[in-house]
């Protein structure tokens, strides 16, 4: 539902567009890709490890940027013939937002869903209005019940039959039972996962 309604509501995703999603190895971002791609997007993603970008290149990410090794403004504009990607997701916020001004393209759309480096950010205001870039954002939990029935019914049209179909899957890193739920949380805050984490009751 986060994916739907921000990558394809918000970010208004078509086929034939390019899309960039940052933290492609988490649960969001496993999910991103794969809708992304299912939809006829060229799809990039970023991740902290080899092994994180492998797995985002399995799923359909055509290139998978070591956010640790390489500048993804450089990576995307050189894959784009310098003109940047449509649509970005965005789960950072603070430092990449100019950034990720900088590789959007010319009527380019970032959907912030996340501020894990802080909600206070630079912006090139001018850069937005001459290349009529569209800031926008949202969350789940604030919505009310009709709005998250209504993205419900549209998951379901559009997304489910692929995951009823198999083309797009759950990635699950580890189960914990619930009375390891500490474990679960210190292997979240490492960051060393790929996909979900799950408790079991």
């Amino acid at each position: 539902m986060t994916v739907w309604t921000n990558v394809f509501e918000r970010g208004r995703l078509i086929p034939g567009e390019s899309f960039l999603v940052h933290g492609g190895s988490s649960g969001i971002g496993t999910t991103a890709i794969q809708l992304a791609r299912a939809f006829g997007a060229r799809v990039f993603a970023t991740a902290g490890s080899v092994d994180k970008c492998a797995v985002c290149q399995q799923l359909g990410a055509e290139r998978a940027i070591n956010y640790r090794r390489e500048d993804f403004v450089s990576v995307v504009k050189e894959a784009t013939g310098g003109s940047g990607v449509d649509v970005i997701l965005d789960m950072i916020g603070g430092s990449y937002a100019e950034r990720n001004q900088q590789a959007l393209a010319v009527e380019g759309r970032l959907v912030q869903i996340g501020i894990m480096e802080g909600s206070k950010i630079t912006l090139d205001l001018l850069q937005m209005m001459m290349r009529r870039q569209t800031i926008t954002g949202s969350t789940l939990r604030a919505r009310s019940v009709a709005d998250k029935a209504a993205i419900a019914r549209l998951v379901r049209e559009k997304a489910w039959p692929l995951i009823e179909a198999g083309s797009i899957r759950t990635v699950i890193d580890r189960t914990f039972p619930l009375v390891e739920v500490a474990a679960a949380h210190r292997l979240m805050e490492s960051s060393q996962h790929i996909g979900k984490i799950l408790l079991t009751i």
